[in-house]
């Protein structure tokens, strides 16, 4: 039987549906049905890179940016596994091992920097070839997720599935509420990022440079961007080159960075 404060809670996300807090009321739930200490959502698109929408990282942040994002999600053994059996639910580790998919390297290599012991994601299709992956995460010593825990989670599968279809069906894969400053309510932070996202690379790009430069670093690529500006890809790629020149930035990783530090310092 779903309690009287979870009814509040979930009548709170119905309410925050196509609304700029819909993550952060999202999260609320779920915290009150399972323990985690860390929690990340993004916007999954199969073979390409994942679009950040949430966090509540409180250390070694700057890794989910710099490296999860530009390329160790290849390895990320719940991507690999979308990407093979496009299943939705909710996994554990230990369901990764059932599937035989290899995670040990990318548990030693990216699970030990960022403090990670354990980990859940919850797998949604949103629509054809457009999913949301929301992993929680547990950081503290002697914290893991018990059996009863994800049983206790799956219960609650249909109502997060159902409320995470009914706002990102009408609501592109785009950056949501980084919690960079907790103290900021959701209007702030949604302030912060539109901010932020209006002024970069202001004074060093053209207009049409300014405008590549916000898409790139919201996660679409050449192909995506050339399709919503109704320009050629190669007319990306050659925008593209000039933006990382004028930045001085070499990469990706570089250029996400770079908007990250902008936003902190607006």
């Amino acid at each position: 039987m779903v309690d009287a404060r979870v009814k509040q809670l979930l009548a709170e996300s119905i309410s925050a549906i196509n609304s700029s807090n819909f993550t952060s009321r999202l999260m609320t739930l779920i915290d009150s049905v399972l323990s985690y200490d860390s929690a990340v959502i993004l916007g999954l698109r199969k073979g390409k890179r994942p679009i950040y929408l949430y966090d509540s990282i409180k250390s070694n942040r700057e890794l989910l940016f710099e490296r999860y994002l530009t390329s160790l999600f290849q390895d990320d053994p719940f991507y690999k596994m979308l990407n093979s059996d496009e299943q939705q639910g909710i996994f554990s580790l230990k369901d990764i091992v059932k599937k035989d998919i290899d995670y040990q390297a990318y548990c030693s290599e990216f699970y030990l920097q960022t403090g990670w012991k354990d980990e859940l994601s919850i797998l949604i299709e949103i629509e054809s070839k457009r999913w949301i992956g929301i992993y929680l995460g547990c950081t503290q010593n002697g914290h893991s997720f018990s059996s009863q825990d994800i049983n206790t989670l799956r219960s609650y599968f249909h109502i997060i599935q159902s409320l995470c279809q009914q706002h990102w069906k009408q609501t592109e894969f785009y950056l949501a509420e980084p919690l960079f400053h907790p103290e900021y309510h959701s209007g702030k932070r949604r302030e912060l990022i539109e901010g932020a996202l209006n002024t970069f690379g202001q004074g060093l790009l053209s207009p049409r440079e300014k405008q590549i430069a916000v898409l790139i670093v919201q996660g679409l690529d050449s192909k995506e961007i050339a399709s919503q500006l109704d320009i050629s890809e190669g007319t990306v790629k050659n925008h593209r080159k000039r933006i990382y020149a004028q930045l001085r930035v070499k990469s990706l990783s570089e250029l996400f960075q770079l908007f990250l530090n902008h936003i902190i310092t607006q």
